[in-house]
This record gives C-alpha cells, sequence and structure tokens, in this order.
C-alpha cells in the first residue's frame, strides 16, 4: 500500500547522458523541502529559473522548477518538477539533497500509483502510462493514448453502469417478495442480459486486439534440420539473426527474434531440427524445441516441398487437433519452380507454399497470421488492454451466461442477483473498482521508478 504521509523523490528520465535531466518529488513535505532546495518562492503552475543548492548552500545546478499544488498534479499531491542538466552526477545530487530535507526514494511507479488512490486515474489508465512509455510501434502507441485518455475505461463504465441498473432491478424483488409483482417482465431481464452480452462480445474484440498489440504474441518454428527455419527467422527479421548453413544441426538452441508484423509484436523462436540424434548438446535443443512449440501462441511447422512431414512434426500436428493457430509452411518452392499457394492442408491446417530463401509468398504469412490472430480489421479506435483485462472480461461473460441460463430455467431471483454480482466484481476489476493490494503491487513493480 501506498504510504501518503512519505513524501518521495526520484529521478523520471532514464539513465545516460542527455540535455536534460527531470527530478519529480510529491507528497505533503514539498512545501518545507523547496524552502530548502531553491531560494525563492514558486508560484504554482509557473515555470521559475532557479539555482538548487546543498546542504552548505553551495549551487548544485540552474535549472528549472515547476510547483504543482494538490491536488491539481498528476499524483494529486503537492508536486515539485525539477528540470537539471542531464547530468546523472548532478540529478543524483539534486536527489540526494532532497532526501536530506525529508524525503526518500521513490518504488517503481509510486507517482502513478498515488495518482490512482487520488482518483486521477483508474486503473486502466495507470497501466496505460506504462503501456506508452513501452509501446513498440505507432499503432501501440496510439492505443495507449486512447486507454489513457479513457477510451476502454468508458467503455467499462458504460457497461458496469447496465449490470448496476440490472441487479437493482433484481434485488428490488428479493426487498419485497409479498408484492404481487412479477419483476421479470416488468425488467425485461432477458432483453438486457443479451443487450449486455452483445457489448461484451464487441468490447472483448477491441480489447484482445489491444492486448496483442500490447503484449504481441510468440511463433515458434519447427520442422527438421535444413528445412530452412533459420533462413526464415533471417527473413522475417531483416537481418542475419541466426546462422544458416548446409551442415545438419547448425542451431541446438532457441533463437529468438522480436519483429514487427504490420505494427503486430511478435516474438519469433527457431529451434533445433527435429531428428535423432547422439549428439547431447543437439538432443538437448529438440527437447527444448517441442517444449517451445507446445507453449508457442503459434505454431509454424516447416517441411521442404515436395515432401512429407517428418514422424515429429505429424506428432505435433496431430496434438494440435483443429487449432487454426497451426500454420504448416512448404519451403523451398524456388527449387522447383511451383507458384506461392495458400491451401488447407492434408492434415486439416492452413498450409502455405513458400520461399523463404527469396521471400516469395511470404505476403501470405503474414496476411494468415494477421486473420487467425483477429487483427485483420485493425482500427484506430483499438485501445490498449492486457492479458488481466482479457481474464476479467471472459469471466464476467462466463457469469452473464450463467445468468440468462438460470432465468430461462425460472430459477429464483437470488440466484441471477449472485451472478450479477460476480459480473459486476469482475468488471470493475478491470478500472480498479474491485482490486487487492497484491495485484497493486504485482501492476505498479513493473513500471520505471519516476514514474
Amino acid at each position: 500500500m501506498v504510504e501518503k504521509t512519505d513524501t518521495i523523490v526520484a529521478i523520471a528520465t532514464p539513465p545516460g547522458r542527455g540535455g536534460i535531466g527531470v527530478v519529480r518529488v510529491s507528497g505533503p513535505d514539498v512545501k518545507n523541502i523547496m524552502t530548502g532546495l531553491v531560494t525563492q518562492i514558486l508560484t504554482p503552475r509557473h515555470a521559475h529559473l532557479c539555482k538548487f543548492r546543498g546542504k552548505d548552500a553551495a549551487v548544485i545546478d540552474e535549472g528549472i522548477a515547476i510547483f504543482f499544488s494538490a491536488p491539481s498534479s498528476y499524483t494529486g499531491e503537492d508536486m515539485l518538477e525539477i528540470y537539471a542538466h542531464g547530468s546523472r552526477i548532478v540529478l543524483n545530487q539534486i536527489v540526494s539533497r532532497v532526501l536530506e530535507l525529508g524525503a526518500r526514494l521513490a518504488h517503481p511507479g509510486e507517482f502513478t500509483e498515488r495518482a490512482f488512490h487520488n482518483n486521477k486515474l483508474d486503473l486502466v489508465q495507470a497501466e496505460a502510462v506504462a503501456d506508452l512509455v513501452d509501446a513498440t510501434s505507432d499503432h501501440a502507441a496510439r492505443s495507449a493514448v486512447r486507454s489513457l485518455e479513457g477510451e476502454f475505461s468508458r467503455r467499462i463504465r458504460i457497461l458496469l453502469d447496465k449490470l448496476i441498473e440490472l441487479r437493482m432491478l433484481v434485488e428490488g424483488s428479493l426487498d419485497f417478495p409479498d408484492e404481487d409483482i412479477d419483476f421479470s417482465s416488468t425488467a425485461n431481464i432477458s432483453t438486457r442480459l443479451e443487450s449486455c452480452l452483445s457489448e461484451l462480445a464487441a468490447l472483448f474484440v477491441r480489447a484482445k486486439q489491444g492486448a496483442i498489440l500490447n503484449e504481441g504474441v510468440t511463433a515458434v518454428i519447427v520442422g527438421r534440420p535444413n528445412v530452412g527455419k533459420s533462413t526464415l527467422l533471417n527473413k522475417l527479421a531483416g537481418r542475419e539473426a541466426a546462422i544458416v548453413t548446409d551442415e545438419p544441426g547448425t542451431t541446438r538452441d532457441l533463437i529468438g527474434q522480436d519483429i514487427l508484423v504490420d505494427d503486430i509484436p511478435v516474438h519469433v523462436i527457431d529451434t533445433a531440427g527435429l531428428r535423432t540424434t547422439a549428439n547431447k548438446a543437439e538432443r538437448e535443443g529438440v527437447v527444448r524445441a517441442v517444449v517451445a512449440a507446445e507453449n508457442a501462441d503459434v505454431l509454424i511447422i516447416m517441411y521442404e516441398h515436395g515432401q512429407e512431414p517428418g514422424t515429429e512434426e505429424q506428432k505435433l500436428m496431430d496434438k494440435a487437433g483443429n487449432d487454426e493457430r497451426v500454420i504448416v509452411l512448404c519451403n523451398k518452392i524456388d527449387l522447383t519452380g511451383t507458384q506461392p499457394e495458400i491451401k488447407q492442408g492434408k492434415s486439416g491446417h492452413t498450409e502455405i507454399l513458400l520461399s523463404a530463401k527469396t521471400g516469395t509468398g511470404l505476403e501470405l504469412l503474414t496476411w494468415h497470421l494477421k486473420k487467425i490472430l483477429g487483427m485483420q480489421d485493425l482500427s484506430e479506435d483499438v485501445f490498449m488492454a492486457r492479458k488481466r483485462h482479457l481474464d476479467a472480461l471472459s469471466r464476467t461473460s462466463a457469469s452473464l451466461k450463467k445468468a440468462f441460463k438460470l432465468y430461462h430455467e425460472h430459477a429464483g431471483p437470488e440466484l441471477l442477483a449472485e451472478e450479477l454480482r460476480l459480473a459486476q466484481r469482475s468488471l470493475g476489476g478491470i478500472t480498479g473498482d474491485f482490486v487487492s493490494d497484491d495485484l497493486l503491487g504485482e501492476i505498479f513493480k513493473n513500471f520505471c521508478i519516476g514514474k
């Protein structure tokens, strides 16, 4: 939990050399700290050119200081922002002086956590701050800004209001059991539940797209030695990320590379060739390849055009069943003069004919990857989301579907009311209406110090 009686300080700019560095101070003792750091009175929300002084009144640096009085600040507390020269020595000296004056070092994300506790941001907006800092593409950055501006939260609030209204109607019948009122017909329970489920489904689609933009997916490439796995990784990465030779067994460990596929972050993993071998290192590589394949978001099984999948590849196909996230690549069509093609393979999985060496047919892989991830119609109104949001939306949907079933089975209103309560609690957990201290700790510990 945030200790609100403490005043905290941290450097808000990243390590390294820079023209300007920023130090942030927030808490109840900011005004007292200002008197020991600068010699002039700071007007709130005005930039002042100041000399920053140490304990012996020696000048540490000269720069800009801006004071924000509570509650009109980022954290909702009295807050001081110092813009000094970007020397790490200078910034550390300023922090040391603030510590001498009674502050303590901030924990990761503590400034934003205080903003959350002081109702300056809800939990979705707080997470969007970190997501914007970590954005890996233009689309991800724009989506994070939409969440930070409250678009995701607004959609959640609309749905929460409908659930609250529905709970009031259902629980009203529990409060007045002797009244001769058919609550189900007067309240249109079925229609209201259907409307909530419909809105929730649309919300889930956008949230899932946002979660992929935010956290990305893992695509694992498997196949026999020398079928072109490393060549495909290099082609997707646009550089020589993996060593490519004619000698089988060159790749003996997992080789990962982060790439962008039309703004979609994908962590591509090249693996050791699937075969029986006496070499201990290569054998361990094969074991790791199979484990990676089983945990992949997208599994790419590759074999050479004109041949058949090997035993290990076939086992992976059979185990995956009809999972659309399995893609079978028939590589080296440049050797046979075959045209690139995407079709339904014998295994029931999508099969793509391409050449990893020349790049012919690579656009078919990109198109299909976006299709199975639900990212083909990626629009500008996508908001940033996380896996925990998807889990909460799924739990909300499960409770609403159960409520719908109970209603049509003519179950008592108390059972229906309980499912609606659970739905509201799951949905409210997204914005922080119902959230544990442990979850807050997990969320904010991954923030930058000073944010």
